[in-house]
């Protein structure tokens, strides 16, 4: 393992922004161009290579289109997204800044499909600030290497880097995940609850958000399904909707305790955030703060690298229980600090076996 990982550590440097650190599809540059003349201000977007036709907008004009087309290209397309997604691979409950990381890592894989469920209209969860409402995000080494690969800049300081608005690294990473054909987001969803068959979790019970916040004002509003051969929870920490996961199997006798996570602790948090992260039960991850809540661990504060490597860790596990290359049992080797994936599996292990 030592000669792997020296290996692995070795191929950093040779990472461009626009790879991945564990190789899979890479990732394609956006197409944005804009292009002033002299005689007067146009400009231009495109999404592929085709040509473009440059629009002036001192006399800008729309193409006609009936309200009614609007109507159905919306729903059209919503409900092959639902029949898609009613049967599929991995559901990644809550897209903080774990979910997305897992959700990202998982999408590098073409042939597996993922559906990402998540209660609130905008998702990121607490991802789009640092700390206390303040703008700057704070990443320990080395999980900066996530932010290579995503081509996110920041002020590099010896043992951390800054990043001068968090809101830069979620809508980074939410514009690269969502393009994927592979991956389907369905925001202002919630999650109600699990489907169990026997001792493993099969996917997740969903109705739109505002349903569910309405329960109790309304007659009886049943929900719809989501099967899913793995689902990871990474619904946060404890809160109006948070650990909502973990939670419900405790409620359900699937596991004994949720004792909630320890007071602050950032250097202790982090390392076990990603240490836990693991399948708590048969076809269940737990990633990111959720993880502390199940074990008990520190809170961490405003840092986020946990939150990315944990949520890489947890779609690799993920991969491990789809039978598919990943990088935890060295079956998919990638360019990432090995130490960081490698040794969280050990420590895991350890704790399946205690």
């Amino acid at each position: 393992m030592a000669t792997m990982a020296s290996t692995l550590t070795a191929s950093l440097s040779k990472a461009s922004i626009f790879e991945s650190s564990f190789h899979g599809t890479p990732m394609a540059p956006p197409s944005f161009r804009v292009q002033p003349t002299k005689a007067s201000f146009s400009a231009s977007m495109s999404a592929g290579s085709g040509s473009r036709v440059p629009y002036d907008l001192q006399s800008f004009r729309f193409d006609p289109i009936k309200e009614s087309i609007v109507s159905r290209e919306m729903t059209r397309r919503y409900m092959t997204d639902m029949i898609t997604y009613a049967d599929t691979d991995v559901v990644v409950v809550g897209a903080g800044s774990a979910g997305l990381s897992c959700a990202y890592e998982l999408s590098k894989n073409p042939n597996v499909q993922v559906a990402i469920v998540e209660q609130s209209v905008s998702p990121g969860g607490g991802a789009w600030l640092g700390g206390q409402l303040f703008s700057a995000m704070v990443v320990r080494k080395p999980a900066h290497l996530f932010l290579d690969e995503l081509g996110v800049s920041y002020d590099e300081q010896d043992n951390y880097v800054v990043i001068k608005h968090a809101a830069l690294f979620t809508s980074t990473i939410m514009s690269k995940l969502l393009e994927r054909p592979n991956v389907k987001l369905f925001n202002a969803v919630a999650a109600e609850d699990l489907i169990v068959k026997g001792d493993r979790v099969g996917g997740v019970v969903t109705n739109w958000a505002l349903v569910s916040m309405n329960h109790d004002t309304q007659s009886c509003m049943d929900p719809n399904v989501m099967e899913a051969k793995v689902v990871v929870s990474s619904c946060g920490h404890d809160g109006p909707f948070g650990a909502t996961g973990v939670k419900r199997l405790r409620s359900i006798g699937m596991i004994e305790s949720v004792p909630g996570m320890k007071a602050l602790d950032m250097n202790a948090a982090e390392d076990a955030i990603v240490r836990l992260t693991r399948e708590v039960v048969p076809g269940m991850i737990v990633t990111g703060m959720e993880v502390a809540e199940i074990d008990g661990s520190p809170r961490m504060g405003p840092t986020f690298g946990a939150m990315m490597i944990s949520g890489q860790k947890a779609a690799h596990l993920a991969l491990k229980s789809l039978g598919l290359p990943n990088a935890l049992d060295g079956s998919y080797v990638g360019n990432i600090q090995p130490e960081l994936i490698l040794a969280a599996a050990d420590q895991s292990a350890e704790i399946a076996d205690a």
